[in-house]
């Protein structure tokens, strides 16, 4: 049992319980802010359940936890006040939000004062706990041994596949220069090239807007599957959420009526370096943020949860909860099927490539931090020698891998299963399929482990 209320102080933060009430209009603004109300009034024993909880965290997750907690705070006092002063809600919510306020405050100086210099666990599952995690949080019948084989297998072909796209870029971009004999040289040095051309804090969330309407207006002329008329927001992630993944989509619920829904994109934190926001640009450049809005909005994550919240689901249990493994694996396989559909032609297609290298090696790394002890120099060496990673990219994988057991690898475990699906589906109708007519059924039965949609499917 991971018992994770006891080492992991991230479990305690309350950021999306108030913030879901005001990032969507479900209900009548007097309403939500009832509900903050309530919430908001149970923070101080959130805060208690905390302190007597929490024994021996690491301390990169306290570290995170006291920046979110911060961020929980300014939520409450910037956002939250402005919906409050909005509704002429002062008077109700003053005292409440005061309570919170001080609750928080304490706690951040606890997470500070008492609980990090005490922050000293492992936060290393181990073998048993890894094998047991994969079975049930991913759903999946593969076991450890099957899953790093493939993935190392898959790394080696992706490399060299790689090299066939990386070659021609390398004589068009460099054609009074002699091509290196090493072939990761060759792909290195195509790949820095491209990262010359690269957004900013500033410009990131309007230039993935853009790239938004290009892709869906794609998706729509290749006929690719069924798009989505709900709408979708490009945000700048909130500060509470902010420490651990560089995006991510908040998806209306199945039950909600507007499905407003989120791309959130996190912005450099003020304190990192110019060298360190250079390199994180270099590696979210221009090509790469096309590969990103995929994954997460079209014809990825927002697409596929818009199909899955029209499926009838027979129970609320089945409605309301989804197989990451799937969800990711989907995403993944978006951006497979972007590329082999041309969208922004070979620049692009290294960046996909270069992205299904770290959703491998994201697996490979899971597995060998948590079961072989990889050291952070082992896990930093080997994404950037082999995944050609930026040095920033790879470091921030580093903490994430540290934050998480297994969430790295339904990347891989999910593309794996939904591409096994494609080619049953194939197989059965001999290679002359409707790719339309697949993605739409593949998506139509909600979000459970691929197994069972496969299943479903008819296809084993």
């Amino acid at each position: 049992v991971l018992r994770e209320y006891e080492w992991n102080p991230m479990s305690y933060n309350v950021g999306s319980a108030l913030n879901d009430l005001i990032s969507r209009d479900f209900a009548p603004l007097k309403e939500r802010l009832a509900s903050a109300k309530a919430r908001l009034e149970q923070i101080p024993e959130v805060v208690a359940a905390a302190k007597a909880n929490l024994k021996n965290p690491l301390r990169v997750h306290t570290e995170t936890a006291i920046a979110q907690n911060k961020g929980v705070i300014s939520l409450i006092k910037g956002d939250l006040q402005m919906f409050v002063d909005e509704a002429g809600m002062k008077d109700q919510l003053a005292p409440a939000q005061a309570r919170a306020i001080a609750a928080l405050e304490d706690y951040g100086t606890w997470l500070e004062k008492d609980l990090l210099p005490r922050s000293t666990g492992d936060f290393r599952i181990g073998d048993a706990k890894y094998r047991q995690k994969l079975k049930f949080a991913l759903s999946s019948d593969m076991s450890k041994e099957e899953l790093l084989k493939r993935a190392e297998a898959d790394l080696k072909a992706t490399q060299n596949k790689m090299f066939g796209i990386a070659l021609p870029l390398y004589k068009k971009y460099f054609p009074n220069k002699k091509t290196p004999e090493s072939r990761k040289q060759v792909i290195k040095a195509v790949l820095d090239k491209l990262a010359e051309s690269h957004p900013t804090n500033d410009t990131i969330v309007d230039r993935a807007n853009d790239i938004l309407k290009e892709t869906t207006e794609f998706v729509r002329a290749k006929n690719l599957v069924a798009v989505p008329t709900e709408p979708v927001k490009v945000i700048v992630m909130p500060e509470f959420a902010r420490g651990s993944a560089v995006a991510y989509f908040d998806s209306a619920g199945p039950f909600e009526k507007k499905n407003e829904t989120f791309y959130t994109i996190s912005p450099t934190p003020k304190e990192w370096t110019e060298a360190r926001r250079n390199s994180f640009f270099r590696e979210y450049n221009d090509y790469m943020l096309q590969d990103l809005t995929i994954h997460e909005a079209m014809p990825g994550h927002y697409l596929q949860i818009m199909h899955s919240n029209k499926f009838k689901a027979p129970t609320m249990i089945r409605a309301l909860f989804g197989s990451g493994t799937f969800t990711e694996g989907w995403a993944v396989y978006a951006e497979q099927l972007m590329a082999e559909q041309g969208y922004g032609g070979a620049e692009v297609e290294m960046q996909q490539l270069k992205m299904k290298l770290r959703v491998i090696i994201n697996s490979i790394i899971d597995q060998k931090i948590h079961t072989n002890r990889m050291t952070e120099k082992e896990a930093i060496a080997f994404m950037m020698n082999e995944g050609f990673q930026e040095e920033g990219e790879a470091a921030g994988k580093w903490k994430r891998a540290q934050l998480s057991s297994t969430q790295l690898s339904t990347y891989y475990v999910g593309s794996v299963e939904v591409n096994d699906i494609r080619r049953a589906y194939e197989a059965k109708h001999k290679g002359k399929i409707d790719l339309k007519k697949m993605h739409d059924e593949m998506l139509s039965f909600g979000s459970p482990p691929a197994k069972y949609v496969k299943e479903m499917m008819e296809l084993n």
